[in-house]
Formats: C-alpha cells, sequence, structure tokens
C-alpha cells in the first residue's frame, strides 16, 4: 500500500523564482503560462514570497458547494475535479476560503491543485525545498495545519 503523502509550504525558504508556477502551467496546460499554473507565488513588498497551492482541505467547503460533485472529496483524500460534470456555476471559485480554485472560461473547467497524480512538478522543481512533497506523518501534518492557519489568519486580518 503506498504511503500517504501530502505538500509541505515552507514559505521561509521561497525565493520567488516561479519555477514552481512554470512546471505546473507545462505540466498541466503545455505551455509556460503562470496564469494556468494551479500554484501561485504570492510576492509581498517586505520580499515575502509565499507560494500557494489547493490544501486538500478536511471538510472540503469547495466540494460541498459544488452541487453536481464535479468537485469531489476523493477516496485518497484528495479534493479532484470531474469536467463531464461541471456545469461552470464557478460555486466552488467562491466557496475555497484561500483562493485557490480559479475557473478558465476556455476550457470551461476548474483550475486546482490535483498534486499531478501523487508527483507534484512543483516540488520536484522547488530549487530551496519551499515546496516539498513528503510522508503524511503526523509532524509534516502539523506544519501544514499551521501553515494553513496563518494564511486563514492573514486573510482574516485583510478583511477586517
Amino acid at each position: 500500500m503506498a504511503t500517504e503523502r501530502v505538500l509541505l509550504v515552507t514559505p521561509e525558504r521561497c525565493i520567488g523564482c516561479g519555477s514552481c508556477e512554470l512546471a505546473c502551467s507545462f505540466n498541466k496546460e503545455g505551455q509556460f503560462r503562470p496564469s494556468m499554473s494551479r500554484v501561485g507565488v504570492h510576492r509581498f513588498e517586505r520580499g515575502q514570497n509565499v507560494p500557494i497551492m489547493c490544501f486538500q482541505c478536511e471538510d472540503a467547503p469547495c466540494a460541498k458547494a459544488c452541487k453536481t460533485q464535479a468537485l469531489y472529496k476523493s477516496s485518497s483524500g484528495l479534493v479532484e475535479f470531474d469536467k463531464d460534470k461541471c456545469i461552470g456555476c464557478r460555486m466552488c471559485v467562491m466557496a475555497c476560503p484561500f483562493g485557490n480554485v480559479s475557473y478558465d472560461r476556455s476550457s470551461k473547467g476548474v483550475i486546482k491543485c490535483d498534486q499531478c497524480g501523487g508527483d507534484p512538478k512543483c516540488a520536484g522543481i522547488c530549487p530551496t525545498k519551499a515546496i516539498e512533497y513528503l510522508p503524511a506523518d503526523s509532524a509534516v501534518v502539523a506544519k501544514k495545519k499551521k501553515f494553513a492557519k496563518r494564511i486563514a489568519d492573514a486573510l482574516e486580518e485583510v478583511k477586517d
């Protein structure tokens, strides 16, 4: 049986090079277009760069908002997308608390990280290991949840 793995982001290591965005867009779209990437590097004024992609939330608000089950929580725990069921309502985009789901009008489908089927190109190319694909042991999962909470807290602070 395969070991469950998760993407772990350590923003302090990110140098903002964008290699992850290019690797992702090339793998998924066959072209180097960061706007089509499933990972985005948010570059802040103070020199902090933060790679962001789908957090594969346990409660998956995006999947809950999808009335056709085009976005669904798979048996592996990933939030996956079935293009054939998508009606383009974009409720999933609005439901994602982190803004990590987008809609592409040309393909009429959702753009969201699926961890490249177990071989995430963003983690493989990252020169500083700011993005890593690691076994989902309790320490790694705790770090991932801590990072997600930091992002959620920052978003809440921006709202206020």
